[in-house]
């Protein structure tokens, strides 16, 4: 008998949920998106936020090149002008607590390009090695029961239509309704929460300037802890000898959409490196906005009830604020669920949409636990307050990161956390609570560790007459 899968979505959690769909041997995994897909890496319709910066952490990486086989998509992303960047010694980044230094032993990488990079690499690769058909449609509704989904409802020019399916994946994203589709069901209280920091997001695009092509990549980080909005920038080398330059601000600190305001943003912040890069680099695009950056869990997996045949992966089930790198990862991780869930009971298995939810919710929560325990701390946040135990984890956080300033071990810790590589349980290991409890051996940086080449860079670059 003849299986057909049916992904909403052809993003990253769509198209790697549709690939382990196809390598489980489903016959058919069609893959529907209501945007004209490009051919080629180029921004989309249905993806605002993906003129922003997105980072590709190793572990995200490394479980997208386990579900596509055969394929190194970092191979192709390189090749295709994307940079790896070593998290110990390829970045300048000053933290809440102070610079961090740059070490000369290895440590984690991870990948930066445009989020249309990422996207068309992976689609490529999937459309490739899987059985796997990608067609233009807006899915309305599901079909079926409370008991089990049967398909999905597609809206058409001469009447809405439907499509049966064996499963149903929604990976529509931080826009999916699944929350009415389910009402269509019958089935309603989900648990869900937002938290909302009031984040807007300023990106321009820059010709990396001749003689900068190694400059590392730079960042001002937020700090949560001094009881202002937050504001942060950072310059990322993207393919195509670009710099994709990204402002955050939250509510009360937001950078402005004018070029001359952008750029008075970046040096207003506590250090003005990113400004002064820019102010000598030549724009290539106006400065865009995006007020998508809430963070928003949907409890699906907590349900009374679910209905056999329906699973929700990536930004369906939680999206996160992006500042903090998590979204393709985590999209990633909840694809890898389903694959291994299917290998091992096939897709006609009951309960496997229950099981499949509440292993993707775990790296959902771990992702949500970092962005939420910061964003609460801003002024004018909706949606939360910290709690006894958010204020514990924060004075511990502060303690690590002030000592990652001047220690190996420490640094090491929270490169392994933010590369997604281990879990935030990586914190607490006795190596790196030592290193948190007796804090950095040296003192603390009054500058960004530039090399001298790199501090020349910086000075013919500095248009800013400062």
């Amino acid at each position: 008998m003849s299986r057909r899968a049916v992904v909403v979505g052809a993003g990253l959690a769509g198209m790697l949920a549709a690939a382990e769909l196809s390598a489980a041997g489903v016959d058919e995994v069609v893959v529907l998106d209501r945007d004209e897909l490009p051919e080629g890496p180029h921004q989309r319709r249905g993806l605002p936020q993906g003129r922003h910066a997105h980072l590709l952490m190793t572990g995200g990486l490394a479980a997208m090149e386990e579900i596509v086989p055969g394929v190194s998509l970092g191979k192709r992303l390189l090749a295709a002008g994307a940079h790896e960047i070593s998290l110990s010694s390829g970045m300048l980044a000053l933290t809440p607590e102070g610079w961090l230094r740059r070490w000369r032993r290895e440590g984690p990488v991870m990948l930066t390009c445009t989020r249309a990079l990422v996207d068309w690499t992976v689609r490529a690769a999937v459309l490739e090695q899987a059985r796997v058909e990608v067609r233009r449609a807006a899915v309305v509704g599901l079909t079926g029961s409370a008991e089990r989904v049967r398909g999905v409802r597609i809206a058409a020019p001469g009447g809405d239509t439907d499509l049966d399916a064996d499963l149903v994946v929604d990976a529509s994203g931080r826009g999916t309704r699944v929350l009415g589709w389910l009402e269509g069901l019958g089935l309603s209280g989900v648990r869900t929460r937002t938290v909302d920091s009031g984040l807007v997001n300023a990106s321009r695009v820059y010709r990396v300037p001749a003689g900068a092509e190694r400059f590392p990549l730079t960042i001002v980080q937020a700090n949560p802890y001094v009881g202002r909005p937050a504001r942060s920038a950072m310059v990322m080398p993207v393919e195509g000898d670009r710099w994709l330059v990204s402002c955050g601000g939250s509510r009360g600190g937001e950078p402005p959409a004018d070029p001359d305001g952008f750029l008075r943003y970046t040096l207003d912040l506590p250090d003005p490196i990113v400004g002064r890069l820019i102010s000598g680099a030549e724009p290539l695009t106006d400065v865009h906005l995006s007020r998508s950056t809430s963070n928003v869990r949907r409890y699906l997996e907590k349900a009374p009830v679910w209905p056999e045949g329906f699973v929700v992966l990536g930004d369906a089930l939680g999206t996160f604020n992006p500042a903090y790198g998590q979204g393709m990862s985590v999209a990633a991780f909840g694809a890898r669920v389903l694959g291994r869930e299917l290998d091992r009971t096939g897709v006609d298995a009951p309960g496997l949409a229950r099981r499949v939810l509440r292993g993707a919710a775990r790296s959902v929560d771990a992702a949500w636990s970092m962005a939420v325990g910061q964003d609460v701390l801003y002024p004018g946040v909706r949606g939360g307050r910290p709690g006894a135990t958010d204020r514990v984890v924060t004075a511990y956080t502060r303690r690590m990161t002030r000592a990652a300033t001047g220690s190996f071990a420490a640094a090491s810790a929270i490169w392994d956390v933010t590369s997604m590589r281990t879990p935030p349980t990586r914190m607490f290991r006795p190596d790196a609570a030592l290193a948190a409890l007796t804090g950095s051996p040296l003192p603390p940086l009054s500058g960004p560790p530039l090399t001298p080449e790199e501090r020349g860079v910086l000075g013919a670059l500095d248009h800013t007459g400062a």
